[in-house]
């Protein structure tokens, strides 16, 4: 809480809600990167699964975004945003609790696992989807970038505790059980937000407006932003390539590595003390070099780090995988919190929420095609090749950001700017 502290100042930690969501989201993001160290333990460890099952269990987590991402931000600005909050927490809680139950039954099965991944990834979407669209409702909008700044040191503070706790409740009790703390998050969050007192105005109905309607006028806000096209296909390629990274490295961790889960754990933990540096500097950062400025040099300057992570062997293989995810997600998290902050700032609240589900339709649609094609490549030439395949692509994903008008800019236009841009098309 100091670095949020440090990271927000007083303000918006005496806002009452913004407290109750925050901690919520501790809690969820805990209990998550618990699961992230604890599900593809059960695959690979306790089922036995080949690469290819593995890929396919990461695509199920993501395949929701593809099947109902545009969709779900058509229904969420058609409601109050808090609700569809509390019950995505309360569905996943169910749907992760039920895999330590199954394994102490002694009925636990790959296609188990693909459910409970698929489940989880679509009430994931419509948390997501209806989380960025609420956070301008607790928040002014000059309050944005240190808000979304404060959630990603929350999320990164997660990743450098929950790993390296779900590698010693894995090593202590087995990867199902551990998954029992991933469902008290989940519980937790949800009666978190219940406290938030904050009640929006329901959406009014438009008489005869169809869902298909709804959906397209979000598609247009995005086709008509050519800042936002270019992010979506930054974001898109990086995503494809992190799906692929998701769907290979606990394979490479523990058949060419030979790493303990606890060991696994720590790795994760140190990987995600970049993320969390990340989220520290994304502010000063932006106000150094220019919010538009960061979101190119941020992943231009951090993607090549990538190449550590085929490059791993031996007894030093984990420290530099380490060192190499550490400096990547730091660039991720710096260029979240800059484009996400703009989308937020540019978008009328009415369209939030179908701006955010095509964002995320075009950005998180491409992971479960990344994962499919790690499990394939590793399939077929091992894990490491798949790495290098990965490397490779994250050494692209800057492309996009480096020839579009981003290149030329120091700071994003604002909302009026950019509807002028818009209306004199």
């Amino acid at each position: 809480m100091n670095a949020i502290q440090r990271l927000v100042g007083g303000a918006l930690l005496r806002h009452r809600d913004f407290r109750f969501l925050l901690s919520g989201a501790a809690a969820s993001q805990l209990g998550s990167q618990v699961t992230l160290v604890a599900l593809p333990l059960v695959a690979v460890v306790k089922l036995d699964a080949a690469p290819f099952q593995v890929g396919l269990l990461t695509a199920a987590e993501t395949a929701a975004f593809l099947l109902v991402g545009l969709p779900a931000g058509a229904w969420v600005d058609r409601m109050r945003r808090l609700p569809v909050l509390i019950r995505a927490d309360l569905v996943r809680c169910l749907a992760v609790g039920s895999v330590p139950v199954a394994a102490v039954a002694g009925v636990l099965t790959m296609a188990q696992l693909y459910l409970v991944a698929l489940v989880t990834g679509l009430a994931t979407v419509f948390f997501e989807v209806a989380h960025q669209s609420f956070v301008p409702q607790l928040l002014p909008r000059e309050q944005l970038v240190p808000g979304n700044g404060a959630l990603e040191v929350v999320r990164s503070s997660a990743q450098v505790a929950g790993p390296g706790l779900g590698g010693v409740l894995v090593q202590l009790l087995g990867a199902p059980l551990a998954m029992v703390a991933d469902a008290f998050g989940y519980l937790a969050s949800a009666l978190l937000l219940l406290g938030i007192r904050t009640r929006e105005p329901r959406p009014e109905p438009v008489p005869g407006r169809s869902l298909r309607a709804d959906i397209g006028e979000g598609v247009a806000f995005v086709a008509r932003q050519p800042l936002l096209r270019v992010i979506a296909a930054a974001t898109s390629s990086s995503n494809f390539f992190a799906a692929l990274l998701l769907s290979v490295q606990t394979v490479f961790w523990v058949r060419v590595l030979g790493l303990s889960p606890a060991a696994i754990g720590l790795l994760l933990s140190a990987s995600a003390v970049g993320g969390l540096s990340g989220a520290l500097c994304a502010g000063p950062l932006a106000r150094r070099f220019g919010q538009a400025r960061i979101i190119w040099l941020s992943v231009a300057a951090t993607a090549p780090f990538g190449l550590l992570w085929p490059l791993a062997r031996g007894s030093a293989g984990a420290v530099l995988f380490a060192a190499g995810s550490a400096v990547v997600f730091f660039g991720a998290v710096v260029y979240n919190v800059a484009q996400v902050s703009f989308r937020q700032v540019i978008c009328p609240p009415a369209l939030l929420g179908r701006m955010n589900a095509t964002m995320r339709f075009l950005v998180w649609g491409t992971m479960p095609l990344g994962a499919l094609t790690g499990g394939t490549v590793a399939a077929a030439a091992g894990p490491r090749a798949a790495l290098w395949v990965c490397a490779a692509g994250m050494l692209a994903v800057p492309l996009p950001l480096l020839l579009s008008p981003l290149r030329g800019m120091r700071d994003l236009p604002i909302a009026e700017e950019v509807k002028e841009a818009v209306d004199a098309r």
